[in-house]
């Protein structure tokens, strides 16, 4: 199958050469930049713990460690808790225990709502734009949660030309989509490029009932996965 991947870099290599390696083709178009904020400013004060609500953040994260910076110290030791598998995978050594959620922020919060007491103080590590509000989630069981945001997702100022032509063409059949704001982004360039069309007749398969919602507002055909991992995006595709 030939399948669109728009997932921001390095992210889109991987799953193109994964799709090759299945024997699809990938057209990589991302549909977002993602940009480290290096004047970004670590909250004061001490934490008992962290969370990361994606692999972006993990990255970063870890690149940010690795140089001369307050956080180095402020949160050695600390236990990590990450969204998913992916975003535990790519966090940085340091931290005294990695717990790992179920893969969306619901599960996320559940977990740190089970394992935190009252009172704890928890620092979030994300970007400006965030699919769970944590300290929204958290606030009626007593946890504090700091957000300290090091980085930030451009959107693209439109579709690669060889999409588009694809997309005409009747050329992609699949199109992978892992976050909300990656899928709104696509339905508002396909429709400024007055392309919409073309992109009804392929199969959106989505991470999550979220993710799926902008596509579906388009009319597009969305199905999501089991399960919102790569994985499930790869058990949907020639079902």
């Amino acid at each position: 199958m030939r399948v669109l991947v728009t997932r921001p870099r390095p992210d889109a290599e991987a799953t193109a050469a994964r799709l090759a390696a299945a024997g699809h083709q990938a057209i990589v178009d991302p549909m977002l930049a993602v940009e480290p904020i290096p004047d970004a400013r670590l909250p004061e004060g001490r934490f008992d713990a962290v969370a990361l609500t994606s692999v972006n953040g993990a990255r970063l994260l870890g690149a940010r460690l690795l140089e001369a910076r307050p956080e180095r110290t402020a949160l050695a030791g600390l236990p990590l808790y990450a969204v998913g598998r992916r975003t535990a995978a790519a966090a940085p050594g340091g931290f005294a225990d990695v717990h790992v959620a179920g893969g969306d922020g619901v599960s996320l919060a559940a977990l740190l709502r089970a394992e935190l007491p009252r009172g704890a103080r928890l620092l979030y590590v994300a970007g400006e734009d965030r699919a769970i509000d944590l300290g929204a989630a958290l606030a009626g069981d007593g946890i504090s949660t700091e957000l300290f945001v090091i980085y930030r997702a451009v959107p693209a100022a439109g579709l690669a030309a060889d999409t588009l032509a694809a997309a005409a063409a009747g050329r992609i059949d699949a199109a992978f989509h892992f976050s909300p704001r990656t899928a709104a982004t696509l339905a508002a360039r396909a429709n400024e490029a007055g392309a919409a069309a073309h992109f009804r007749h392929i199969e959106h398969l989505c991470f999550s009932a979220n993710v799926a919602a902008p596509l579906k507002a388009a009319g597009w055909p969305t199905r999501v996965a089991a399960e919102p991992t790569e994985e499930g995006l790869f058990a949907l595709l020639g079902r």
